[in-house]
């Protein structure tokens, strides 16, 4: 999400910086190009305007043509009004048992997906969860449900196989009584979708809202729905109250509007996005991470949290130890490429960081990318215990072995051993100059 808009917004801001002192009439070519972007982005016409104008009065304001460094100053100006446009959102606060959470909107959203990454979201937080679904009208929609549930350590869910005939007030009513006798954390309720907004649809959530009396009420919308996503908000808001949002496919959008304009227009905050497939690609919003990836500066935070979340102590403490004896085999080059996987893939890592168009730039004119890490791990893998340990052990014969196993050509597989000896090569002058140690005392993960 945001590529396109990223895109400009970094070609924008890197003119201002290389300008140097700044006239009046730079910083109104800036606003207009950055104007541009967010229709193109797919912003309203509305909140583009108000935001070009709050920015140029603020940058104006300051005399930023004075600053020492103009360009910068001007990139904290848009940064601070994306925040305010965004929203600065406060984390989910589960003070009670069991905290309540409904999920409503149109079908094909993916709220039932959602509920399954909510879950998982939550666990993750030490959490017990209980999820339930309302959704009697599409086939298999409780068993998706419970499928995921079961996928999930943690996940308890509240309907059995016999459930079928239930009414959607009966499995309300139920779900409620199971949580408070399970002593769940977190109840997710999946409600049923509609294709589009109808009165009688709109009574059933209701109904369940009094029945259930939900602590969230959180509209699961579809990014790619665009602009209509906005009256889709509206409409649900004034039904049910909603609490929030969640917006899904959006690594499916690079141009973002939605996320930008949603706030402003239906004055009901973001509260999840959901980036990929996985039940791991859930994330909270938080607007001054988006902004800083938005703006080209990374997100380094988030990078340290997903990496929290999916290494252990243990792990880093033994990769840390056979750095420091200079240790490096190409076990441990499959470890972090692994790892690497686990955070989402080298595309999603190089995106959080600082500079990130340019490293995706050097990636691609160096034929790196996801599907290269991903063809030299099955090469790794076609290696045996002794030749993974001992690199020198790979003649011609075990290499064309090795390449017919991994699907690959004996070329792709001189290429890694080369680069890891470029790996290896690395190690050894940064131990025989004392930065192994001080890289090895680093937390990488």
């Amino acid at each position: 999400m945001f590529d396109s808009f990223s895109d400009r917004i970094s070609e924008i801001f890197e003119k201002l910086r290389k300008s140097g002192a700044l006239k009046e009439s730079d910083v109104d070519v800036a606003l207009r190009e950055i104007r541009i972007a967010l229709l193109e982005a797919d912003v309203s016409l509305e909140v583009a305007k108000k935001f070009i104008v709050d920015v140029r009065e603020k940058a104006i304001g300051q005399e930023i043509v004075k600053s020492i460094s103009p360009g910068q100053m001007v990139t904290k100006i848009v940064y601070d009004h994306l925040v305010d446009l965004l929203g600065k959102i406060k984390p989910i606060d589960i003070n009670k048992k069991p905290y309540k959470i409904m999920l409503v909107g149109l079908q094909g959203a993916g709220k039932t997906t959602t509920a399954g990454k909510l879950a998982k979201f939550f666990t993750k937080k030490d959490k017990k969860v209980m999820l339930a679904s309302t959704d009697i009208y599409r086939p298999a929609a409780i068993e998706q449900l419970r499928l995921l549930a079961k996928k999930i350590d943690g996940c308890v869910f509240a309907q059995s196989k016999n459930d079928g005939n239930l009414s959607f007030k009966e499995i309300s009513k139920s779900a409620l009584q199971i949580s408070e006798q399970e002593n769940v954390d977190v109840l997710v309720l999946d409600t049923a979708g509609r294709l589009h907004i109808d009165d009688v649809k709109m009574e059933e959530l209701v109904v369940t809202q009094n029945i259930i009396v939900p602590d969230e009420i959180l509209l699961v919308v579809d990014i790619m729905t665009g602009q209509d996503a906005f009256n889709i908000a509206r409409k649900f808001s004034q039904s049910v109250g909603i609490t929030g949002i969640i917006l899904t496919r959006v690594d499916g959008d690079a141009r973002g509007g939605v996320a930008l304009s949603m706030r402003a227009l239906t004055n009901c905050d973001i509260k999840f996005l959901c980036t990929g497939e996985r039940l791991d690609d859930i994330e909270f919003f938080d607007s001054a991470k988006i902004a800083n990836r938005l703006l080209g500066m990374g997100d380094i935070v988030s990078l340290v949290e997903k990496a929290q979340e999916n290494f252990s102590q243990q792990e880093n403490e033994e990769a840390t130890q056979k750095l420091r004896q200079g240790i490096f085999t190409f076990d441990d080059l499959a470890n972090q490429m692994e790892k690497m996987s686990k955070l989402g893939g080298l595309s999603t890592i190089v995106k959080m960081l600082p500079k990130s168009k340019f490293l995706e730039k050097a990636m691609n004119e160096s034929g790196i990318s996801d599907k290269t890490v991903a063809r030299n791990l099955a090469i790794i893998k076609s290696m045996t215990k002794k030749e993974r340990r001992n690199y020198k052990l790979l003649n011609g014969s075990r290499k064309k072995r090795i390449a017919a196993g991994s699907g690959t050509v004996i070329q792709d597989v001189n290429k890694l051993i080369k680069q890891y000896e470029y790996a290896l090569d690395l190690f050894k002058k940064l131990k025989k100059q004392g930065g192994i140690s001080k890289m090895a005392s680093m937390e990488w993960w």
